[in-house]
């Protein structure tokens, strides 16, 4: 699940430059720590549904639209096997 935490990160990082939030403002308003906002922008971490709700929330934005466009089928697969 790395590439997808990875791709999720890059689009959180690009939505929040987009609307001019710091990286530890963005923490603050979502209350989670700085350096842990910087592992989800990294793509170290896997994210809770509610965490994601409440980053759009503050991004001004939908869910989905942090969401990484949808791997193919092969690409999901091994991405699935490799984190076994």
């Amino acid at each position: 699940m790395h590439q997808l935490a990875k791709a999720l990160g890059e689009r959180i990082r690009t939505q929040r430059k987009a609307k001019g939030f710091s990286q530890d403002a963005l923490a603050l308003s979502c209350s989670v720590d700085r350096s842990y906002m910087g592992r989800i922008e990294r793509g170290e971490v896997n994210i809770t549904v509610e965490k994601l709700y409440r980053i759009a929330t503050v991004l001004e934005c939908e869910p989905q639209f942090l969401l990484p466009e949808a791997l193919s089928l092969h690409e999901l697969a091994s991405d699935l096997a490799a984190s076994d």
